[in-house]
């Protein structure tokens, strides 16, 4: 069996964060995707909630940098959770359990956000902050003597121009 789930959306509601009794970080949040599509002539949208969970270190991440409209890619698997309500009502949801995400936000969009409060690294005053906030965990350590070799920027003249209606869109 295969069970795999691949959304963007925005994040509708700050992220909550809890530990296990074991010391897991638990990270719950809900993700908004919207489709347009065209029906009888007419332009149309419909948007879809869907629950997510991250887990481990994920969790801490996603809690130190989304907020609350932050958009994002996740990849995961889905979940049908069952529980009794209060009044002994059987309910069930589905869900989505994060394995691993990727930030769409760019960095102008995420600091033009009041409400943002990744770690701000302290600069000697008349210095600027050169350091990414986020840097992805390196799982292999590079030696010391590694250097990446230098990458020409191509010149505005010899980027294409791309004209894209964003009804071709496809989320």
């Amino acid at each position: 069996m295969y069970n795999k789930v691949i959304l963007v959306g925005n994040l509708t509601r700050e992220i909550e964060l809890k530990y296990s009794q074991g010391g897991m970080a638990i990270a719950n949040t809900a993700l908004a995707t919207t489709r347009k599509f065209t029906a009888n002539g007419e332009k149309k949208e419909e948007v879809c909630f869907i629950d997510i969970t991250f887990f481990a270190r994920s969790a801490e991440i996603a809690n130190q940098y989304l907020r609350k409209g932050s958009k994002i890619l996740v990849e995961g698997r889905l979940n049908f959770d069952q529980w009794v309500d209060q009044n002994g009502q059987k309910r069930s949801k589905h869900s989505v359990v994060v394995e691993t995400m990727q930030m769409l936000d760019s960095k102008s969009d995420s600091h033009s956000q009041n409400d943002y409060d990744a770690p701000q690294s302290q600069a000697p005053q008349g210095q600027s902050r050169t350091e990414p906030a986020y840097q992805q965990p390196s799982y292999k350590q590079q030696p010391q003597s590694y250097q990446k070799p230098a990458q020409q920027m191509p010149s505005s003249s010899q980027i294409p121009v791309i004209d894209i209606d964003e009804d071709e869109i496809p989320f």
